[in-house]
Protein backbone atom coordinates (compact mmCIF):
# COMPACT_ATOMS: atom_id res chain seq x y z
CA UNK A 1 0.00 0.00 0.00
CA UNK A 2 1.33 3.44 -0.94
CA UNK A 3 2.22 6.05 1.63
CA UNK A 4 2.23 9.79 1.04
CA UNK A 5 4.11 12.70 2.59
CA UNK A 6 2.49 16.01 3.44
CA UNK A 7 4.94 18.77 4.35
CA UNK A 8 3.83 21.46 6.79
CA UNK A 9 5.44 24.80 5.91
CA UNK A 10 4.08 26.83 8.86
CA UNK A 11 7.54 27.50 10.23
CA UNK A 12 8.77 29.02 7.00
CA UNK A 13 6.07 31.61 7.73
CA UNK A 14 7.22 31.81 11.37
CA UNK A 15 10.63 32.98 10.18
CA UNK A 16 9.03 35.54 7.90
CA UNK A 17 6.73 36.90 10.59
CA UNK A 18 9.60 37.45 13.06
CA UNK A 19 10.71 40.39 10.91
CA UNK A 20 7.47 41.14 9.09
CA UNK A 21 9.21 40.73 5.74
CA UNK A 22 8.03 39.32 2.43
CA UNK A 23 10.61 36.56 2.60
CA UNK A 24 11.14 33.65 2.85
CA UNK A 25 8.55 32.90 0.18
CA UNK A 26 5.98 30.23 1.00
CA UNK A 27 5.31 29.74 -2.69
CA UNK A 28 8.96 28.95 -3.31
CA UNK A 29 9.06 26.69 -0.26
CA UNK A 30 6.00 24.77 -1.43
CA UNK A 31 7.46 24.41 -4.92
CA UNK A 32 10.73 23.00 -3.56
CA UNK A 33 8.85 20.54 -1.33
CA UNK A 34 6.63 19.37 -4.16
CA UNK A 35 9.58 18.98 -6.55
CA UNK A 36 11.36 16.96 -3.85
CA UNK A 37 8.61 14.44 -3.22
CA UNK A 38 5.93 16.09 -1.11
CA UNK A 39 2.45 14.83 -2.05
CA UNK A 40 0.64 17.70 -0.33
CA UNK A 41 1.32 20.96 1.46
CA UNK A 42 -0.08 21.57 4.94
CA UNK A 43 -0.74 25.00 6.43
CA UNK A 44 -2.29 25.84 9.80
CA UNK A 45 -4.19 29.12 9.78
CA UNK A 46 -4.31 29.79 13.50
CA UNK A 47 -6.80 32.17 15.03
CA UNK A 48 -3.92 34.31 16.34
CA UNK A 49 -2.26 34.36 12.87
CA UNK A 50 1.15 33.73 14.43
CA UNK A 51 2.59 32.30 11.21
CA UNK A 52 0.32 31.54 8.24
CA UNK A 53 -1.72 34.55 7.08
CA UNK A 54 -4.99 34.65 5.16
CA UNK A 55 -3.23 35.92 2.04
CA UNK A 56 -0.93 32.88 2.09
CA UNK A 57 -3.88 30.58 1.47
CA UNK A 58 -5.01 32.70 -1.47
CA UNK A 59 -1.51 32.91 -2.93
CA UNK A 60 -0.78 29.21 -2.58
CA UNK A 61 -4.08 27.70 -3.67
CA UNK A 62 -3.55 28.53 -7.34
CA UNK A 63 0.18 27.73 -7.25
CA UNK A 64 0.24 24.24 -5.73
CA UNK A 65 0.85 21.32 -8.05
CA UNK A 66 -0.27 18.78 -5.44
CA UNK A 67 -3.00 19.63 -2.92
CA UNK A 68 -3.58 21.87 0.07
CA UNK A 69 -4.28 20.45 3.51
CA UNK A 70 -5.61 23.30 5.65
CA UNK A 71 -5.33 22.81 9.39
CA UNK A 72 -7.81 24.92 11.33
CA UNK A 73 -9.97 25.19 14.42
CA UNK A 74 -13.64 24.30 14.02
CA UNK A 75 -14.86 27.90 14.20
CA UNK A 76 -17.33 29.79 12.04
CA UNK A 77 -14.57 32.15 10.91
CA UNK A 78 -12.39 29.29 9.71
CA UNK A 79 -15.29 27.53 8.01
CA UNK A 80 -16.00 30.70 6.04
CA UNK A 81 -12.36 30.96 4.99
CA UNK A 82 -12.28 27.29 3.99
CA UNK A 83 -15.40 27.72 1.86
CA UNK A 84 -13.74 30.62 0.05
CA UNK A 85 -10.35 28.96 -0.47
CA UNK A 86 -11.62 25.42 -1.17
CA UNK A 87 -8.63 23.37 -0.03
CA UNK A 88 -8.82 19.70 -0.95
CA UNK A 89 -8.57 18.68 2.72
CA UNK A 90 -9.30 20.42 6.02
CA UNK A 91 -7.77 18.97 9.16
CA UNK A 92 -9.70 20.10 12.23
CA UNK A 93 -7.43 20.58 15.23
CA UNK A 94 -7.82 21.84 18.81
CA UNK A 95 -6.31 25.25 19.39
CA UNK A 96 -5.24 27.12 22.51
CA UNK A 97 -3.94 30.67 22.35
CA UNK A 98 -0.88 30.14 24.57
CA UNK A 99 0.31 26.76 23.25
CA UNK A 100 3.58 26.53 21.36
CA UNK A 101 2.09 23.92 19.04
CA UNK A 102 -0.92 21.59 19.01
CA UNK A 103 -0.68 19.68 22.28
CA UNK A 104 -3.09 16.81 21.72
CA UNK A 105 -5.98 15.46 19.75
CA UNK A 106 -9.42 16.94 19.27
CA UNK A 107 -12.09 15.74 21.69
CA UNK A 108 -14.70 14.90 19.07
CA UNK A 109 -16.82 12.79 21.42
CA UNK A 110 -17.57 15.68 23.79
CA UNK A 111 -18.74 18.01 21.01
CA UNK A 112 -20.34 15.56 18.63
CA UNK A 113 -23.17 17.77 17.44
CA UNK A 114 -20.86 20.65 16.57
CA UNK A 115 -18.35 18.43 14.82
CA UNK A 116 -21.08 16.76 12.77
CA UNK A 117 -22.23 20.20 11.64
CA UNK A 118 -18.70 21.29 10.74
CA UNK A 119 -18.04 18.10 8.77
CA UNK A 120 -21.36 18.53 6.94
CA UNK A 121 -20.48 22.11 6.03
CA UNK A 122 -17.09 21.07 4.68
CA UNK A 123 -18.62 18.22 2.70
CA UNK A 124 -21.18 20.59 1.20
CA UNK A 125 -18.23 22.59 -0.16
CA UNK A 126 -16.56 19.43 -1.56
CA UNK A 127 -13.82 19.58 1.08
CA UNK A 128 -12.66 16.38 2.79
CA UNK A 129 -12.78 16.69 6.58
CA UNK A 130 -9.94 15.18 8.57
CA UNK A 131 -10.15 15.10 12.36
CA UNK A 132 -6.91 15.25 14.36
CA UNK A 133 -7.38 12.87 17.29
CA UNK A 134 -5.45 10.85 19.82
CA UNK A 135 -5.15 7.08 19.38
CA UNK A 136 -8.43 6.44 21.21
CA UNK A 137 -11.30 4.16 20.11
CA UNK A 138 -13.88 6.45 21.69
CA UNK A 139 -12.71 9.31 19.49
CA UNK A 140 -12.60 7.11 16.41
CA UNK A 141 -16.20 6.03 17.03
CA UNK A 142 -17.15 9.70 17.32
CA UNK A 143 -15.44 10.44 14.00
CA UNK A 144 -17.43 7.64 12.41
CA UNK A 145 -20.64 9.22 13.73
CA UNK A 146 -19.58 12.49 12.12
CA UNK A 147 -19.08 10.62 8.84
CA UNK A 148 -15.72 12.30 8.40
CA UNK A 149 -13.72 10.39 5.77
CA UNK A 150 -10.29 10.90 7.33
CA UNK A 151 -8.58 10.96 10.72
CA UNK A 152 -5.09 12.11 11.52
CA UNK A 153 -3.67 10.25 14.48
CA UNK A 154 -1.71 12.49 16.86
CA UNK A 155 1.73 10.92 17.20
CA UNK A 156 3.07 13.45 19.70
CA UNK A 157 2.77 11.18 22.74
CA UNK A 158 4.81 8.56 20.90
CA UNK A 159 7.38 11.11 19.71
CA UNK A 160 7.76 12.61 23.19
CA UNK A 161 8.04 9.34 25.13
CA UNK A 162 11.11 9.44 27.35
CA UNK A 163 11.99 5.74 27.51
CA UNK A 164 11.75 2.61 25.39
CA UNK A 165 8.88 1.11 27.39
CA UNK A 166 6.67 4.17 26.94
CA UNK A 167 7.66 4.49 23.29
CA UNK A 168 6.55 0.91 22.65
CA UNK A 169 3.34 1.45 24.61
CA UNK A 170 2.43 4.55 22.61
CA UNK A 171 3.31 2.83 19.34
CA UNK A 172 1.04 -0.09 20.26
CA UNK A 173 -1.84 2.34 20.91
CA UNK A 174 -1.28 3.95 17.52
CA UNK A 175 -1.16 0.62 15.69
CA UNK A 176 -4.39 -0.56 17.34
CA UNK A 177 -6.14 2.75 16.62
CA UNK A 178 -5.05 2.71 12.98
CA UNK A 179 -6.27 -0.85 12.49
CA UNK A 180 -9.61 -0.07 14.13
CA UNK A 181 -10.22 3.08 12.09
CA UNK A 182 -9.24 1.28 8.90
CA UNK A 183 -11.74 -1.49 9.71
CA UNK A 184 -14.46 1.19 9.84
CA UNK A 185 -13.54 2.47 6.39
CA UNK A 186 -11.88 5.66 7.64
CA UNK A 187 -8.71 6.85 5.91
CA UNK A 188 -5.87 7.07 8.42
CA UNK A 189 -3.22 9.79 8.34
CA UNK A 190 -0.76 10.55 11.13
CA UNK A 191 1.58 13.25 12.30
CA UNK A 192 3.12 15.44 15.00
CA UNK A 193 6.64 15.29 16.36
CA UNK A 194 7.87 12.93 13.65
CA UNK A 195 11.59 13.02 12.80
CA UNK A 196 14.13 11.02 10.82
CA UNK A 197 14.81 9.07 14.00
CA UNK A 198 11.26 8.03 14.94
CA UNK A 199 9.21 8.01 11.73
CA UNK A 200 10.08 4.57 10.35
CA UNK A 201 8.06 2.67 12.96
CA UNK A 202 4.99 4.79 12.15
CA UNK A 203 5.49 4.54 8.39
CA UNK A 204 5.53 0.72 8.67
CA UNK A 205 1.88 0.72 9.78
CA UNK A 206 0.13 -0.51 6.63
CA UNK A 207 -3.17 1.28 7.27
CA UNK A 208 -1.59 4.74 7.36
CA UNK A 209 -2.09 6.55 4.06
CA UNK A 210 -0.31 9.86 4.72
CA UNK A 211 2.19 11.31 7.16
CA UNK A 212 2.13 15.06 7.77
CA UNK A 213 5.50 16.34 8.93
CA UNK A 214 6.69 19.91 9.31
CA UNK A 215 8.89 21.11 12.14
CA UNK A 216 11.60 18.46 11.79
CA UNK A 217 11.82 18.89 8.00
CA UNK A 218 12.07 22.68 8.22
CA UNK A 219 14.62 22.40 11.03
CA UNK A 220 16.72 19.93 9.05
CA UNK A 221 16.52 22.24 6.04
CA UNK A 222 18.61 24.83 7.91
CA UNK A 223 21.59 22.49 7.53
CA UNK A 224 20.99 20.51 4.33
CA UNK A 225 18.47 22.59 2.38
CA UNK A 226 14.73 22.16 1.97
CA UNK A 227 14.96 19.95 -1.09
CA UNK A 228 17.16 17.35 0.59
CA UNK A 229 15.28 17.55 3.90
CA UNK A 230 12.06 16.74 2.03
CA UNK A 231 13.46 14.06 -0.26
CA UNK A 232 15.26 12.18 2.52
CA UNK A 233 12.08 12.03 4.60
CA UNK A 234 10.13 10.80 1.58
CA UNK A 235 12.79 8.16 0.92
CA UNK A 236 12.71 7.08 4.56
CA UNK A 237 8.95 6.51 4.65
CA UNK A 238 8.96 4.67 1.33
CA UNK A 239 11.78 2.42 2.54
CA UNK A 240 9.94 1.72 5.80
CA UNK A 241 6.89 0.69 3.77
CA UNK A 242 9.03 -1.50 1.51
CA UNK A 243 8.40 0.60 -1.57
Amino acid sequence: MSIFLGVNIDHIATLRQVRGTKYPSLIEAARICEDSGADSITLHLREDRRHIQDRDLEDLKSKLKTKMNLEMAATDEMLKIASEISPEDCCLVPEKRQELTTEGGLDVASQLSRMKDVCDQLQSNSIKASLFIDADRRQIDAVAECQAPIIEIHTGHYANATNQKNTELELKKIIEACEYAHSLGIQVNAGHGLTLENTSAIAKIDSIVELNIGHSIISRALFVGLALATSEMKALILKARGL
